[in-house]
């Protein structure tokens, strides 16, 4: 319960206090999902690659940008400004719309081949699935969440 009240929602943390203040808290879990996507879609035959090669797109693009903004946040290279609030807000959601978009393509392919599939293929590309969308749910967490907090500066 200590996470909400250790800082106030109209300033940026710096160092730790991103792993310590709401929405900051939600950049693990967004790089950890994020990031088992990225593997489980690699473990398996990409095929068909367009939509597939979507969803890689948007797990690298998410894992690489959110471990960038991590890193920005903890240095404090954001100056406690407004407009980097601003940022963290559509940088999010930007995120949570193509995990989104990225989750219902991988779904849909999945269902599609899962006649044609090995079987440990379709477990691995459910499993993909899921992450997918649980990384949806965090990252729109945290745009919900950066909304709040740019509103309050």
């Amino acid at each position: 319960m200590a996470a909400s009240t250790t800082q106030a929602m109209g300033t940026l943390p710096s160092g730790l206090g991103i792993c310590t203040t709401f929405p900051d808290i939600f950049y693990l879990p967004e790089l950890v999902f994020g990031g088992l996507v990225w593997i489980l879609v690699a473990s398996t035959h990409v095929n068909p690659p367009n939509p597939l090669g979507w969803v890689m797109f948007v797990s690298v693009f998410c894992f690489v940008l959110t471990t960038l903004w991590m890193i920005i946040f903890a240095a404090g290279g954001h100056k406690n400004s407004s407009g980097w609030a601003a940022a963290d807000f559509a940088y999010h959601g930007l995120a949570a719309f193509f995990y989104l978009s990225a989750g219902v393509a991988l779904a849909f392919i999945t269902l599609e081949k899962r006649d044609t599939n090995p079987f440990r293929n379709y477990q691995i590309d459910i499993a993909a699935v899921v992450f997918a969308f649980v990384a949806t749910l965090f990252y729109f967490i945290h745009t919900f969440l950066s909304a709040i907090r740019w509103k309050s500066f």
